[in-house]
């Protein structure tokens, strides 16, 4: 693709925004530019995956020792009203690097894309993603961990803008041996097979802190997407359990003692986590990169509590009804940390609402790169709220996970799930979601229901389509 053709309009555009590029991206409220003197920042994006909103000591977890993540939050700003797309792996993964409501790629995004029949679909490699705008810019970009969004070539990270990439492309694979639930190889460089040995955190962790190395003397763009604390619920010291050749559909979770506590084995995994987040920081620091980098850590979605089969004691959701794959607040609301010295202040709080796909245009804006032109985007820039704590602009936000359906306006959230009543709950009184108003509130059931509809129909025609109003 040429620039011309992902980027039309782009110079009438940030004219038309009085953004001067490179030089200027946008001086905000404190009187500086974010990207003084023609340095475009850094950006490290961390994703955890399953990590409950209340699994991390910053969000009031006891248990979990995560000093790391927490002096991130101590120095940075922590969201209370953080939302991933979707309730599972796959849905925020495509959210997060195209800025887009996943269900325009296709209605296989409502869930995870699991093996099997769904193994040749994936991201459409016509979707733009944050790694191709910002590569098109001149940063370089590295992707490290689990991809999730096709699970064999063209369907690539490196061939969706990415400049390398190593880790798993499935839903889940061991800890300790990378072989997926299906029974195969996966630990990819670029898009090649090359297994390795160590433990997937670690390796991960390594990957990047290399990368950041290499690439310490230009803007680059690092996804470090962990697989922990998925299952195979693994910490570091527990043993591998899959090997090559072997089915594990019906066994799937590691080799587990105690089913009905899997919290031993969730903390270690979280921790390892926390030493992975320390050893980037440190390398950010060593190499007097931390002031010019804009660090993102968050979840890919709510945490398991339970799990069929007996599992129980898994992850912690704080004070939030259900869990993964529910559009309960459980299954969404997640943490999630930004942190640049300097430029954000530290030790804040917002309550802002706030959705994975805004990160692209947040990133897009904040490098001066060029916003495509015919892809509708979803999500907002989050520079206001960042930089001068603005509020965001009023908007409804969905989610849809196939007969699982949300819509959220303000502090109102309507459940539309297939099958039930409508439930609605205002969350700035009751964030629990355990008494439904929606009988004293027909006329806003009515227009939330209403405002459901014309998103699906909208989402349903496809990634090119025009984004609808907030």
């Amino acid at each position: 693709m040429t620039n011309a053709k992902i980027f039309p309009r782009f110079r009438r555009e940030l004219l038309d925004r009085g953004v001067l590029l490179l030089v200027l991206v946008g001086i905000y409220g404190r009187g500086e530019s974010v990207c003084a003197d023609s340095v475009r920042p850094n950006f490290v994006v961390i994703l955890v995956d399953d990590l409950g909103y209340g699994d991390i000591g910053c969000y009031g977890n006891k248990l979990n020792k995560t000093p790391y993540i927490d002096g991130l939050a101590q120095r940075g700003l922590r969201c209370t009203d953080f939302h991933s797309n979707g309730p599972m792996c796959s849905p925020t993964r495509a959210a997060l690097l195209t800025g887009c409501y996943q269900q325009r790629f296709g209605e296989y995004f409502d869930s995870a894309i699991a093996p099997g029949p769904n193994r040749q679909r994936g991201l459409p490699l016509e979707a733009v993603t944050v790694a191709e705008v910002l590569k098109q810019s001149g940063y370089a970009t590295g992707m490290f961990g689990k991809w999730h969004l096709g699970y064999q070539p063209p369907r690539m990270p490196v061939n969706q803008g990415f400049d390398e990439f190593r880790g798993l492309v499935s839903g889940d694979g061991d800890h300790h041996t990378q072989i997926s639930r299906d029974g195969r190889q996966d630990w990819w460089w670029n898009n090649k097979i090359k297994m390795e040995k160590g433990y997937t955190t670690e390796l991960l962790t390594d990957y990047s802190v290399d990368f950041i190395k290499r690439q310490a003397d230009r803007p680059f763009f690092l996804y470090l997407a962990h697989l922990a604390i998925h299952f195979p619920w693994q910490g570091p010291d527990d043993p591998p359990h899959r090997v090559e050749g072997t089915d594990y559909a019906r066994d799937k979770w590691g080799i587990i003692p105690n089913r009905a506590n899997i919290a031993p084995h969730v903390k270690a995994m979280i921790e390892s986590v926390d030493r992975s987040v320390g050893r980037v920081l440190t390398t950010l620091d060593k190499l007097k990169l931390t002031e010019n980098t804009l660090v993102v850590f968050m979840s890919d979605n709510g945490g398991y509590l339970n799990y069929r089969g007996g599992f129980e004691n898994i992850s912690s959701n704080g004070p939030l009804k259900g869990q993964k794959g529910d559009v309960d607040e459980g299954g969404h609301r997640v943490p999630a940390i930004f942190h640049w010295p300097g430029k954000i202040a530290g030790g804040e709080v917002t309550h802002q609402t706030v959705m994975t796909m805004d990160l692209f245009p947040t990133c897009i804006r904040l490098a001066g790169s060029e916003m495509p032109g015919h892809q509708a985007l979803d999500g907002v820039d989050l520079a206001p709220m960042l930089f001068e704590r603005k509020a965001l602009p009023p908007r409804t936000l969905f989610w849809r996970k196939r007969e699982l359906r949300a819509v959220r306006r303000g502090p109102w959230k309507l459940n539309l799930s297939d099958g039930q009543t409508p439930h609605l709950y205002d969350l700035a009184a009751d964030l629990g979601e355990t008494r439904n108003v929606a009988v004293t509130q027909p006329g806003l059931v009515q227009e939330l229901t209403s405002a459901y509809d014309s998103w699906e129909a909208d989402v349903n025609r496809g990634f090119a389509a025009r984004s609808i109003e907030p």
